[in-house]
């Protein structure tokens, strides 16, 4: 069935689906790689990390990880 929509305001979305309406399937699609060394997600109060070296291997050889265009 349609929908009447009234006036809307939305002023932020941040990693979610907003939806109005009939809809046949929702995909949302999103893909991300990160890299990060030793101690680097450390979070709290007085947290002491030693680390003498840290060196992060961010050669990739892969052209495409997950490829997400034409996944409907």
């Amino acid at each position: 069935m349609p929908a009447i929509i009234g006036p809307v305001q939305i002023t932020t979305v941040s990693g979610g689906v907003v939806q109005f309406g009939d809809t046949l399937f929702i995909s949302p699609k999103s893909a991300s790689k990160s890299s990060s060394g030793a101690g680097a997600a450390n979070t709290g109060i007085g947290i002491f990390t030693a680390n003498g070296f840290s060196v992060n291997n961010v050669l990739d050889t892969n052209l495409l990880d997950q490829p997400i265009s034409g996944n409907n």
